[in-house]
């Protein structure tokens, strides 16, 4: 059980730099996973449909759960592929948190993200480091990018992007970290949050 350790290694205003930063930082990953996560939350039609594009098929959400006069559960069951604004702006906000196939959407994601915060969650195993005491471990290692927040856990809302190490609890989690940030010409920006 537990969490891993997210350390913030780049911020940026720039979205295209974000992931480009994740992708250096991802190629030192000794194992990737297949699938990544993906989540968002969407504020505006426009970005409804901008990611409805990038992810056909998936299922978006209400941010906050909505009921009907006897207290059902009432599902946001648009198509926002086809609804128009008229249509979609009463449901707003909507959000979308689903896995894909590693390599299949990340990059048009990432492009795709609107004024509401949004992660891509690159989960995978660090090599092992004598020197620090770290082994590789794929429940906690990985690389994370935050969209419009500093959190690892995507609290608070803010102008920039934040790029995250995850590292496990076995070694000196902090000096992995600035190894692993070191390796793409970067350095902790920051202390330890809590991770996945």
């Amino acid at each position: 059980m537990g969490n891993s350790t997210a350390y913030p290694v780049l911020r940026t205003t720039d979205p295209a730099e974000a992931y480009a930063w994740a992708e250096r930082l991802r190629a030192l990953l000794a194992h990737g996973e297949d699938e990544v996560g993906l989540y968002a939350e969407l504020m505006t039609a426009a970005d409804v449909r901008r990611m409805a594009e990038v992810l056909p098929g998936a299922r978006f959400h209400h941010m906050e759960m909505r009921t009907g006069p006897a207290g059902e559960y009432l599902p946001f069951e648009l198509d926002p592929r086809t609804a128009d604004d008229a249509a979609l702006e009463p449901h707003l906000p909507l959000d979308v948190q689903l896995d894909v196939p590693t390599g299949s959407a990340e990059r048009r994601f990432a492009a795709a993200v609107g004024r509401g915060t949004a992660a891509v969650d690159w989960h995978g195993r660090w090599p092992d480091d004598p020197e620090t005491g770290s082994v590789g471990s794929p429940k906690y290692d990985g690389v994370q990018i935050v969209f419009h927040s500093d959190s690892a856990q995507l609290a608070p809302w803010a102008g920039h992007h934040t790029v995250f190490v995850h590292v496990g609890r076995f070694g000196d989690e902090e000096e992995r970290a600035r190894k692993l940030a070191e390796a793409v010409g970067g350095e902790v920006l920051g202390e330890a949050q809590l991770g996945w």
